[in-house]
């Protein structure tokens, strides 16, 4: 049996209350689950903790989230709460550390669960694909950095490296050697979206995409420019099953995604890298929700059970795989359910209902579930 010892940042606005739920949920499990086995240490961190300290991620925590085996971070971030030259502290936290934790690929699952407020009339076989974004280069490479001269011209930078990309594509296929395939055939494949057809570093990507492609036969490879696959994204979803992407490109079509799928409250997400993982929702801290209990948690569970097949698949524990599974498994029933659902997918019920609810349907069946859908290979 392992241990695994979980650094959690609660963060900002309704991230305390969806955090709150997620650890009432991961401690059900631990009392449920022989062998099961998580220890939580958690930290102030971001723009409150800024407001109070001038400190959004203090040495020690940093230090703790180094040194756990996985980091579940919740919302972060104010928009009232913001540094001398009016940027607000957030990017320079998540950035920050993004960059110690080396965590060099994004992973944005885009499922539509049943009972989910999908916004597409046709939803044809299914939607279930996954963006990788790659995380530490691309257009974010110049935050702190760019220039400016005056009120006249400011400059940023996209970063394109053979290492960086390599890392996110042979990830992107390793990802989809554990998937099912895309929804409207059961076809393994990885895409590529770019803009190779205008710039030097998209076209850079894509050679070394196609590169790394070589070494996965058994998976089909293509690639997409990013413009048409904002519009195949909406007409023909089910066509996908992973799309790998430049930093940028991946920040803007991961939302698109969510608002195919019900929207960020259904929105999880990863970040690995070959030693560390961070998980937290895609949604922002909603500070006019706060203190509520009105938000939604889902996302922040669903990351949550990304992060346990993060870890059964690094360490090959197969308690934490088939908790992962139970996980995913029990969030479906709520939504299919559709009796205890926050306000954002129609329904009325608290943050803490929600959490309730989905410790009540730990262990129950969910038949046809695909469960592979959110895994997160380990590097």
């Amino acid at each position: 049996m392992s241990s695994y010892r979980i650094a959690l940042l609660p963060g900002d606005g309704i991230g305390p209350e969806c955090m709150d739920a997620t650890h009432r949920v991961l401690d059900h499990m631990v009392n449920q689950i022989d062998g099961l086995d998580l220890g939580f240490t958690s930290h102030r961190a971001g723009a409150e903790l800024y407001r109070d300290t001038g400190e959004t991620l203090p040495a020690a925590v940093l230090d703790d989230c180094l040194a756990a085996d996985a980091v579940l971070l919740s919302a972060i971030g104010l928009p009232d709460v913001r540094y001398p030259d009016g940027t607000e502290v957030q990017p320079t936290m998540m950035v920050g550390l993004r960059r110690a934790l080396a965590v060099h690929s994004a992973v944005r699952p885009v499922k539509l669960y049943r009972g989910a407020p999908g916004v597409l009339k046709d939803t044809g076989p299914g939607i279930d694909f996954v963006i990788i974004r790659e995380n530490l280069e691309g257009l974010f490479a110049s935050f702190g950095g760019g220039s400016r001269v005056g009120d006249e011209v400011a400059t940023d930078t996209l970063v394109v490296t053979r290492k960086g990309t390599s890392q996110v594509s042979d990830f992107a296929f390793r990802l989809a050697r554990r998937r099912n395939g895309r929804p409207v055939d059961g076809k393994k494949m990885v895409t590529c979206v770019d803009k190779a057809n205008v710039f030097q570093s998209m076209a850079f990507f894509r050679k070394v995409f196609f590169d790394v492609a070589k070494d996965y036969p058994e998976i089909q490879a293509d690639a997409v420019y990013v413009d048409a696959m904002s519009l195949y994204m909406v007409q023909n979803p089910w066509d996908f099953d992973v799309l790998v992407m430049e930093n940028q490109f991946g920040d803007i079509l991961s939302d698109l995604g969510a608002g195919l799928v019900g929207g960020l409250g259904l929105g999880p997400s990863a970040e690995i890298g070959q030693e560390h993982g961070l998980f937290q929702p895609s949604h922002g801290t909603a500070p006019q929700l706060a203190g509520k209990n009105v938000a939604n948690p889902l996302a922040t569970i669903l990351s949550a059970a990304m992060m346990l097949d993060w870890l059964g698949d690094k360490h090959n524990d197969a308690v934490c795989l088939g908790a992962a599974v139970d996980l995913e498994q029990a969030v479906e029933k709520v939504i299919t359910d559709g009796n205890v659902i926050t306000p954002d997918m129609g329904g009325n019920a608290t943050t803490s209902q929600v959490a309730d609810a989905v410790c009540d349907a730990l262990g129950c069946d969910t038949p046809g579930h695909d469960a592979r859908s959110v895994a997160t290979p380990a590097t």
